[in-house]
């Protein structure tokens, strides 16, 4: 990006809101969230024409005010435009204006969205096509849906991509609607969660799993609220990954302590050794993971497709509440908290043999790049 940032200028007129915004106070989200100034730029200066027609994913706006003279175009008309002068800005803003394809593009390079436009997505190391569409009251829906999904990035467990996207997306519509921020989310979700732990802790655990479930279904809604309304803070992702980062060792403790309320005790040193080796492992199994990143600038899932493919069931939260789940279903609980410590042990050796098997393919000269790019 140029060290002089070009001011955001939006052309047309378009009262549709999609998320509860107008596309004004959408832009405005996404230049500050870019540090790109948004006005009027001064006459002749380079300026980033946003055409309030449509909607786009940020990535666009970030790429566009980092590539001179592109234009990103749908059915011929520009969406945005990063023109370098006054001739430029006048005739983007009066295709803009009249939504119509350029008379003449001149020195600008067009990009048509129907062609594949993409971009890179530097974290993932791979090729991506963000979201831009027509913003008209009939196709609201469709533009948050795709607002939605282009917010789940990168590979997951099978839950989050399989069980509850349709249910997140009717509740971050919701909120959505009625004002609610991601931090109003989390706490809520943190609120159940607590409750879940405490279930689990006099061997309620049905009443904790279906807590646990709607907990993990709004900590799916909490980010995917931040990333569509472009309301994501550094206190709100501390807020949202400190629970997730504390709260399962709690489940898990809890659970335990549950099976004599439920009858099927198990004794003090068994609890705590499956304890000890539920978290510890698990920690040696995210340093496996940051030893990857650190070697090859990507994280562990995204190497290879069956990398992706384990990640959907690898040893974290979600995964392991499917193994209590099942356990459930034949009223064995104590075997249910045996089984996630051997899945977390059996994680771990898996991951180990991903670093090595990289290490080894690098050894012997081969590039390590992700299979998504």
């Amino acid at each position: 990006m140029p060290d002089t940032h070009p001011a955001i200028h939006l052309v047309g007129e378009n009262a549709t809101r999609i998320w509860g915004m107008t596309i004004d106070e959408r832009t405005r989200r996404m230049a500050k969230a870019a540090k790109l100034p948004l006005g009027d730029a001064a006459e002749g200066a380079p300026a980033v024409l946003v055409n309030r027609a449509f909607v786009f994913d940020p990535p666009w706006l970030r790429y566009h005010a980092g590539q001179p003279g592109a234009v990103l175009t749908i059915g011929g008309v520009p969406v945005i435009a990063h023109v370098r002068d006054a001739a430029e800005r006048a005739a983007v803003a009066r295709a803009m204006a009249e939504g119509r394809p350029l008379a003449d593009a001149g020195a600008l390079r067009l990009t048509a969205y129907e062609d594949g436009a993409a971009i890179v997505n530097e974290e993932l190391r791979k090729r991506e096509t963000p979201f831009a569409m027509p913003l008209t009251p009939a196709t609201v829906k469709a533009a948050e849906r795709a607002s939605y999904f282009g917010a789940y990035k990168g590979v997951t467990d099978l839950l989050t991509k399989y069980l509850w996207p349709e249910w997140a997306l009717v509740a971050t519509r919701i909120a959505a609607r009625i004002g609610m921020t991601p931090n109003m989310v989390t706490a809520l979700g943190a609120a159940l969660c607590v409750a879940a732990t405490i279930a689990f802790w006099h061997g309620h655990y049905w009443s904790g799993m279906a807590m646990g479930l709607v907990f993990m279904v709004l900590d799916t809604v909490d980010g995917k609220l931040a990333r569509c309304t472009i309301t994501s803070s550094w206190w709100g992702n501390v807020f949202d990954h400190g629970i997730d980062l504390v709260h399962p060792p709690f489940w898990w403790w809890a659970w335990g302590v549950g099976l004599t309320a439920y009858g099927r005790p198990i004794g003090a040193d068994m609890l705590w050794t499956l304890l000890a080796v539920i978290v510890g492992v698990y920690v040696l199994q995210r340093l496996v993971e940051g030893e990857f990143i650190r070697r090859f600038g990507m994280h562990i899932h995204v190497w290879r497709k069956v990398d992706s493919d384990f990640r959907l069931i690898t040893a974290r939260r979600n995964p392991n509440m499917v193994i209590l789940f099942v356990s459930m279903l034949f009223q064995r609980p104590d075997i249910g908290l045996i089984a996630v410590a051997w899945w977390t042990v059996i994680s771990f050796v898996v991951h180990l043999v991903q670093l090595g098997q990289a290490m080894l393919a690098q050894a012997r000269g081969r590039e390590i790049r992700s299979w998504l790019a």
